[in-house]
């Protein structure tokens, strides 16, 4: 193995790299917990603050005194009751008279841009405006053990599962996923525990920051994944995304640790020169940590990992590649193994994630977030584990920025193509994506079909469900793969099935 590539975990045991600890103030807020008045900053407006971890963020700063208020274009629950039960004052739409006269800080979410009447007062009154990140780097991040979590896919059931480790464990984390996880009921929250696993984005961190967002997490331990090309409205190519990769493992700590994936070039590559400790953990022989033993039945994923057997009730190699990174960085937080082998059993997963949301008439209709041609690929391969020797239909909205565009045309066929009937939705905002640059849904149905599979495009939610209703037979598994709501096409199915 490359002798850049340092291996320091121990199955069992606390990592032998030291980790920061504090030398003056509580071991655990020093430089985060000073005082509720941060360099005179008191009063803080959340432009965008439905979105889950801008509203995770506004209550953890109302929790330690500051005085927090938000707007959204959209309010409604569960965030609105949430925000409500913590007492922020909360208006819908936009407008510069939400910002009031004593404002000292525009927390500014991912999704405002320019022409946001409030993003423009706060231009035109030269207020401080900061991105999430920036809030969260300066108020629950700095001094803590920081465990970032990313990479094209997984980062959310990883980053899950390696939360979960620790609050089983009693360390209490807090922590920032861009999902559900059922074991911890909520997304987001800040604890006072030295620990934060945070799901790392490289989505560029707001209109005025186009960083990567992960570069504000001051991380200790960093998971990588994966890495492919995707946010091609961000990134021009696999080398911009590999860069931002890069950037990341040149902040890490020595006394830190990165744990990527020993199976995938683009990974090696960023970690070919980093200046920290580099773990590869993978299936091939070269890596560090070397998953081995593999055996899947269809609701369970066994493993061995450093000489010791891990299980999880789901299904996928991804899903045992995500559990051998989720288990590698708690070592290295000082879990021990016995720990670590009891919290995966008992982890519940994450809601949208091969989730069955019913059955009706026999035929199960199931949720999931894939959307990236690989995650789809891999999605189909858990769901034939899963459910054995049934029909799988795939009804797949391309909704992403990347997938509305032609760049997956051919990628989207093949992965599509693996499922026994595959129906593309229409595209939303279709108008948003240059007409040169957009994905042609009815030529990606006709590839499904040449490249063995059976594909169609039905431009409505209705068109859709009426098709599934007159085709669908007991046994026949019905997956929705979308990053947004398609509609609330599950619980239309369900209904229209069940007359």
């Amino acid at each position: 193995m490359d002798k850049r590539f340092r291996f320091f975990y121990k199955s069992g045991e606390a990592a032998t790299v030291p980790h920061p600890t504090p030398t003056t103030g509580d071991k655990f807020e020093q430089n985060a917990l000073v005082s509720p008045i941060h360099n005179g900053m008191r009063k803080f407006h959340f432009t965008g603050i439905c979105g889950t971890a801008m509203g995770a963020v506004a209550a953890a700063m109302k929790r330690r005194g500051f005085e927090v208020s938000g707007s959204d274009a959209n309010v409604y629950p569960p965030m609105s009751d949430f925000l409500r039960s913590q007492e922020i004052p909360i208006r819908e739409g936009y407008h510069e008279e939400h910002l009031a006269p004593d404002t000292d800080v525009v927390v500014i979410g991912n999704a405002v841009s320019r022409g946001n009447p409030e993003a423009e007062a706060a231009l035109s009154r030269k207020l401080l405006y900061q991105s999430l990140p920036e809030v969260m780097k300066e108020h629950f991040l700095r001094g803590k053990r920081n465990f970032v979590v990313t990479g094209t896919h997984g980062k959310t059931t990883t980053s899950s599962m390696l939360a979960w480790l620790m609050r089983h464990a009693g360390l209490d984390p807090g922590f920032m996923i861009g999902g559900l996880p059922k074991n911890l009921g909520c997304g987001a929250v800040f604890t006072e525990s030295e620990f934060n696993v945070l799901e790392g984005d490289e989505y560029d961190t707001a209109f005025f920051d186009k960083r990567a967002k992960f570069l504000h997490y001051l991380p200790e331990c960093v998971v990588i994944n994966n890495i492919e090309f995707d946010h091609a409205d961000i990134y021009a190519s696999l080398d911009e995304i590999q860069l931002a990769f890069r950037r990341l493992l040149h902040i890490v700590p020595l006394n830190g640790m990165a744990f990527i994936n020993g199976d995938d070039p683009a990974c090696l590559a960023i970690a070919r020169d980093a200046p920290c400790p580099v773990t590869t953990v993978g299936f091939g022989e070269t890596c560090a940590l070397r998953i081995r033993g593999v055996e899947c039945t269809p609701d369970r994923s066994s493993f061995d990992l450093e000489g010791r057997r891990y299980s999880v009730r789901m299904t996928g190699e991804f899903n045992i590649r995500n559990a051998a990174m989720a288990a590698a960085a708690a070592g290295f937080a000082g879990i021990a193994a016995d720990d670590i082998r009891d919290g995966l059993e008992r982890f519940d997963g994450v809601a949208r994630r091969q989730e069955i949301r019913g059955e009706a008439r026999g035929v199960t209709v199931v949720d999931d977030f894939a959307h990236h041609p690989t995650a789809i690929r891999l999605a189909v391969e858990s769901l034939r584990q899963r459910h054995p020797g049934r029909r799988l239909w795939i009804l797949f909205e391309p909704r992403s920025n990347t997938t509305r565009r032609a760049v997956f045309q051919q990628e989207l066929a093949a992965a599509l193509a693996s499922a026994d009937l595959a129906v593309i939705a229409a595209m939303p905002d279709m108008h948003k994506i240059p007409a040169g640059d957009r994905l042609d849904p009815q030529r990606l149905a006709h590839d499904i079909g040449r490249l063995g599979g059976s594909g169609r495009h039905l431009d409505s939610t209705e068109a859709i469900v009426a098709a599934v209703c007159d085709e669908a037979a007991a046994g026949d598994v019905v997956a929705v793969l979308s990053n947004g709501g398609f509609d609330g096409i599950h619980d239309k199915l369900l209904a229209a099935l069940a007359l």
